[in-house]
């Protein structure tokens, strides 16, 4: 038998793309799980935004239900200074903003602006 020239490098070769289409794919998973997150923090702030409209504030049940939502897909330190809390007449500017940490490492910052309509 007569040994082939290149066997071993071929194999290498194959092995490291392997390898390097692991560690991107793996990255990708941990990266589609942080978006598929932010855009639940986006859905929620939509929802209260719009329940924002019709009362011309964020109410304290509101905000304490809001917060939980928000723990609930993974964020922590949640802020949500500047958003509106003080009644708010009619037509006037209504304002949710929206700021924590998804995961530990992600800084996310939500701010949705509407108008009050009750």
């Amino acid at each position: 038998m007569k040994k082939e020239k290149g066997n071993m490098a071929d194999i290498v070769a194959a092995g490291l793309c392997m390898l390097a289409m692991t560690v991107v794919m793996l990255a990708y998973m941990q990266n589609a799980g942080a978006v598929r997150r932010k855009a639940q923090v986006d859905q929620i702030a939509r929802k209260y935004i719009l329940r924002m409209e019709t009362e011309g504030r964020l109410s304290d049940p509101d905000r304490i239900l809001l917060i939980g939502e928000l723990r609930e897909t993974g964020l922590s330190e949640i802020d949500l200074g500047g958003t509106t809390f003080n009644q708010a007449g009619y037509g006037e500017e209504i304002v949710l903003q929206i700021r924590g940490i998804l995961e530990g490492e992600y800084e996310i910052r939500e701010k949705r602006v509407s108008t009050a309509k009750h």
